[in-house]
């Protein structure tokens, strides 16, 4: 006699099981491909009036949960590629973009004037800022909100 013993088997079991395999593998392809690494949203360059830099802006985002983060980076670049770019400027904020503009008011001086997007909540923080990179001065001004 085998009371009390359950036996597992047979299709149903089989399909049962495909199926719980199947659905699991399609959470984990679901939630890795709505994952962007890094992904840039937004770039431009601004190549110095003496033609020796470019000033290079690049904003990228994450996503996932819980690691959404949007941000823009301002990097100076020699223009005969000889060292790699180094950051100067590093702002963090909510949406995939922001209002960036660089402007070179000499050879040896970069402006970077900066704001929020035109949507309502949007805020922007300055994280990093380099004063004086490679011979360049930078400066940055925000915007006012209210323009």
């Amino acid at each position: 006699m085998h009371e009390g013993i359950i036996k597992y088997g047979g299709t149903a079991h089989f399909a049962a099981r495909t199926a719980a395999l199947l659905m699991l593998a399609g959470v984990c392809a679901l939630s890795t491909s709505c994952r962007r690494d890094g992904e840039t949203t937004w770039s431009a360059e601004s190549r110095s009036p003496d033609g020796l830099r470019f000033a290079i802006a690049r904003s990228q985002q994450w996503e996932g949960p819980g690691a959404a983060y949007d941000a823009t980076t301002v990097y100076l670049k020699p223009a005969n590629g000889t060292h790699p770019p180094m950051q100067v400027l590093g702002f963090s904020h909510q949406f995939a973009t922001m209002n960036l503009k660089m402007e070179w008011i000499s050879p040896t001086h970069l402006e970077v004037t900066y704001g929020a997007s035109t949507r309502p909540g949007d805020h922007i923080s300055l994280d990093f800022q380099a004063v004086k990179c490679d011979g360049v001065d930078i400066s940055v001004r925000e915007l006012s909100s209210n323009k």
